[in-house]
C-alpha cells in the first residue's frame, strides 16, 4: 500500500502560515525606496528575480538548474519543468542610496522582506510554482524653488506604496530538450502620491493635490525554452519569456485641499477642500515585455548567460491616461563558478561564486534627457549541512548591488546605490510517496 508522510501536512500548515504572514506585510503600505525618479510610471519597477539571480546581473531567461540545484525562475516559467524537489525560498532585501544634485547629497536606507516562492514536481517532466513578491515601489521626498515675477513659490512632492505580485505557474517538458510555462499573476498595491504649491509667507494659503490609486487585477506572462547538447557536459541553453499587455482594474481617490503653515512650519488642518473624487473606478495598463537569452552551462561546474530586454512602457495609462513614459531596453551579462560541488574536504570549492553587469535604458525620459541605469553585481551561494538523510539540501544566498542611475546633467539628481539581497533556499523530497510493506 502507497502512503504519503504524515509529516506533509504539517509542512502544508507551515508553508501557509508563512504565506498569510508575508501578504500581511506586503499589504502595508511602507516606504522601501528613496529616490525621486520613483516619481514617475509605477515606480521603481522590480523584476521577478530572487538573489541568486541578481548576483549574475540578472541573467535569467535561459537558465534553468544551475549545478544540479533547484531555484525558483520566476522570470521564465518554462524553467518550473527542470524542478525536481520540493523547493522554498524566502528572503529579504536592504538599500543604502546617495543622492546628489548641485554639490548637495543626501543618504538614505531602507530594508524590507523581498520574497517568498515555492515551487514542487507534478511528475517526472511537470512542476507547479506559487509565491508573493514585489513588482514595483514608490517614495520619494523632496521640493523645487521657482520664481513667478517676484514670487518665490516652493513646489513639494510625496510619493509612497507600491505594487505586489502573486503568482501561480506552471512549467512542462517535452522531450528532454524543450520546456514552456506560464504563470497567472494578481498585480494589486496602493500607489499615494502628492503635490504641493507653497508661498513662503506665514499665512498664506497653499495648495495641496492628494492622490490615491488602489491596484488589484489579473496579468500573464509565459516562456519557452530549448537545450542543445555539446559533448557530454556542456548545454547551451535559449530562452524567451514576455508579458501581456493588459488592463488591471484600480480605484482612484483624490482631492485638492488649501492650507498654512504656522511660524514653525507646521502644516495647518485643510482650511478648504477644493474638489475630490471618491474612490472613482479607474484602469491601469501593463506594458507588453520581451526578454532573451543564452545561457552556457557545464553541468555542476559552470554557467555564463547574457539576456537583452524591451519594455512597451509607452503605451503605459492610468485612468487611460497615458503617462509620458517612453520604450526601455536593457541588457545583463553573468555567470556562476562552482570549483567542486561535491568536495568533502573544501567548503569553499562547493561555495557558489557568481557575477554580473547590467545596463538599462529606462522608461524615464526628463527634457530630452534619457535616464539610464547600470550596476555589477557579486553574490555567493554558501551550501548547508543536508538533513533528513541527505535527501535535504539547503544554501543561503548572499547577492550585493553596487549601480548607479541618472545625471548631474540637466540639474537631474545622480542615484548611487548599493543593494543587498539575502535569501534562504531548500531543496526536499517532500509530497513524495512512500512504499510500506
Amino acid at each position: 500500500m502507497k502512503l504519503l508522510q504524515i509529516k506533509m501536512y504539517k509542512r502544508i500548515n507551515y508553508i501557509a502560515a508563512i504565506i498569510v504572514l508575508v501578504c500581511g506585510l506586503s499589504a502595508q503600505a511602507q516606504v522601501t525606496t528613496s529616490s525621486p525618479y520613483s516619481r514617475y510610471g509605477l515606480g521603481n519597477i522590480k523584476g521577478s528575480l530572487l538573489p541568486q539571480f541578481r548576483a549574475m546581473g540578472g541573467i535569467s531567461t535561459a537558465v534553468s538548474k544551475v549545478t544540479g540545484f533547484n531555484n525558483i525562475n520566476m522570470q521564465n516559467p518554462a524553467s518550473y519543468a527542470g524542478i525536481s524537489l520540493t523547493t522554498i525560498d524566502i528572503g529579504m532585501s536592504a538599500s543604502v542610496t546617495n543622492l546628489t544634485r548641485n554639490n548637495l547629497s543626501e543618504s538614505s536606507f531602507n530594508s524590507t522582506f523581498s520574497h517568498l516562492a515555492f515551487a514542487a514536481p507534478v511528475n517526472r517532466r511537470s512542476a507547479l510554482s506559487f509565491g508573493i513578491l514585489p513588482y514595483s515601489d514608490l517614495g520619494y521626498n523632496y521640493r523645487n524653488t521657482v520664481k513667478v515675477d517676484t514670487t518665490t513659490l516652493n513646489q513639494l512632492y510625496e510619493g509612497e506604496g507600491g505594487l505586489s505580485k502573486a503568482y501561480l505557474g506552471y512549467g512542462y517538458r517535452f522531450g528532454d530538450h524543450l520546456r514552456i510555462g506560464g504563470n497567472l499573476e494578481y498585480i494589486f498595491g496602493n500607489l499615494q502620491t502628492s503635490r504641493a504649491t507653497e508661498f513662503n509667507s506665514v499665512g498664506s494659503y497653499n495648495a495641496k493635490l492628494q492622490t490615491k490609486n488602489s491596484v488589484a487585477g489579473l496579468s500573464y506572462s509565459y516562456g519557452i525554452q530549448y537545450d542543445f547538447t555539446l559533448g557530454k557536459k556542456t548545454i547551451v541553453t535559449l530562452g524567451y519569456s514576455g508579458s501581456t499587455s493588459g488592463k488591471v482594474n484600480s480605484t482612484l481617490t483624490s482631492y485638492a485641499t488649501l492650507y498654512t503653515r504656522d511660524q514653525d512650519g507646521n502644516e495647518s488642518t485643510a482650511a478648504d477642500t477644493l474638489n475630490t473624487v471618491n474612490k472613482g473606478k479607474s484602469n491601469l495598463t501593463l506594458p507588453l515585455t520581451h526578454n532573451f537569452g543564452i545561457a552556457i552551462q557545464q553541468n555542476d561546474k559552470w554557467l555564463i548567460g547574457a539576456d537583452f530586454r524591451m519594455g512597451k512602457w509607452s503605451k503605459t495609462s492610468i485612468n487611460d491616461v497615458n503617462q509620458g513614459l517612453q520604450d526601455s531596453w536593457g541588457a545583463s551579462l553573468g555567470g556562476q563558478w562552482t570549483p567542486d560541488a561535491f568536495s568533502y574536504n573544501s567548503y569553499m570549492k562547493r561555495i557558489d561564486y557568481r557575477i554580473g553587469f547590467n545596463y538599462d535604458k529606462t522608461y524615464i525620459k526628463i527634457g530630452n534627457q534619457d535616464i539610464k541605469q547600470m550596476g555589477a553585481s557579486l553574490g555567493f551561494g554558501f551550501p548547508l549541512p543536508t538533513a533528513n538523510g541527505g535527501t535535504a539540501f539547503y544554501k543561503i544566498n548572499f547577492t550585493t548591488e553596487l549601480g548607479q542611475r541618472g545625471t548631474l546633467n540637466n540639474n537631474l539628481v545622480k542615484e548611487q546605490y548599493i543593494n543587498f539581497h539575502l535569501g534562504f533556499t531548500l531543496n526536499d523530497t517532500w509530497f513524495r510517496k512512500y512504499r510500506v510493506d
